[in-house]
C-alpha cells in the first residue's frame, strides 16, 4: 500500500466539533499532522483548538487548500459526508 499522507498533506477533519473527533484531531497533532481546518455543518466561524471550523467542505478546501481529508461523523450521516 502506498503512504498517501506526507509532510505536504493539509488535513480537514470531518466532524471535528464532536467527541471523537476533538480526541483525534489532538492525537493527529501531537504526532505532527497538519490539520487546517474542520468541518460541522452549522458551526462555521468557531475554532477548535486554534483550527478553523467550516459547515462546508467546499468552504474550508477554498479557505485552506485542505487536499486530504478524515472522516468522524454519526453512521447516519455518513454517506453524505463522504459523497
Amino acid at each position: 500500500m502506498s503512504i498517501f499522507v506526507n509532510k505536504e498533506t493539509r488535513l480537514l477533519v470531518q466532524g471535528i466539533t464532536g467527541r471523537e473527533g476533538q480526541f483525534h484531531t489532538r492525537q493527529c497533532v501531537a504526532y505532527g499532522t497538519n490539520v487546517v481546518a474542520g468541518v460541522t455543518p452549522g458551526k462555521g466561524g468557531q475554532k477548535m483548538d486554534d483550527i478553523p471550523v467550516f459547515n462546508t467542505v467546499k468552504d474550508a478546501v477554498r479557505e485552506t487548500g485542505a487536499n486530504c481529508s478524515m472522516i468522524f461523523v454519526p453512521p447516519a450521516f455518513a454517506a453524505d459526508a463522504i459523497m
